[in-house]
């Protein structure tokens, strides 16, 4: 009985049906909420219904995109606590508390493929690797400060280290965005250069901050948990010296 009980609550609140690609339905703040919680980047699309204009399109962005979770949500009673009014394409990203919303009866075009684009330029995570596409969300942030891996992917210290530095990212929301520069490859060879350092020197950790345009290497090390905390925590404290302006590998005392 109490399992029926609870299996109806469910679905009284997120609802799925093929008719429409199986996104969930999300019928109230609560069930909003749950689904923004449920990962680090999801899409919600606030649309009075099927026939909306971008709905269609949204369906399809979510196959090509099923990295990032889509739901829609046309209770309109839901919208004005996301500071939507009218039908609206939502991302939600954790990283910088970040709401990116596509107003659709603003956009001039409105296809599948500008969906998708819409999704992965904005998909900024915990750790976000550093792309021509992923450039354009993590410079447009309002968090102008970067925490930096760089890493030749493929190495014995890729998995460890990304999966080090992804769970600590969230202890600095808000403050650093968390980003992974793959020195094996030649179009990272200018960020490299920026910190003096090349790809047989990797991995290492800097820190970018863009407000002052200003850089930063921890010291040569293990780059454990610890020590890249205390990095993070020396530079919002104001208390990292640069040594050595760009183009030069910039010491760091902590």
């Amino acid at each position: 009985m109490l399992i029926a009980v609870f299996l109806s609550l469910l679905v009284s609140s997120v609802t799925a049906t093929e008719k429409d690609g199986s996104l969930p339905r999300l019928d109230d703040i609560k069930a909003v909420e749950a689904f923004i919680d449920s990962a680090e980047v999801v899409v919600i699309g606030f649309l009075e219904g099927e026939e909306s204009r971008g709905y269609k399109e949204l369906v399809g962005a979510a196959k090509r995109v099923p990295s990032v979770p889509v739901a829609i949500c046309s209770v309109k009673e839901v919208w004005p606590n996301y500071s939507v009014s009218s039908d609206t394409i939502t991302l939600f990203r954790k990283a910088d508390n970040h709401q990116e919303n596509l107003v659709t009866t603003e956009a001039q075009k409105l296809e599948t493929d500008g969906l998708v684009n819409f999704i992965i330029v904005n998909e900024v995570r915990f750790l976000t690797e550093y792309t021509q596409v992923t450039a354009v969300g993590l410079f447009n942030s309002q968090v102008k400060s970067h925490l930096l891996l760089f890493i030749n992917r493929g190495s014995k210290d890729d998995t460890e280290l990304k999966e080090r530095l992804g769970a600590l990212a969230p202890e600095f929301t808000g403050k650093f965005l968390f980003v992974l520069i793959n020195g094996a490859l030649k179009s990272n060879s200018k960020s490299l250069g920026y910190f003096g350092l090349k790809s047989q020197d990797l991995p290492r950790v800097g820190i970018y901050d863009g407000d002052s345009d200003r850089k930063w290497l921890l010291p040569e090390g293990e780059i454990s948990t610890e020590r890249v905390r205390e990095f993070c925590q020396s530079f919002l404290r104001g208390e990292l010296k640069e040594e050595k302006q760009a183009g030069a590998e910039a010491k760091t005392e902590l």
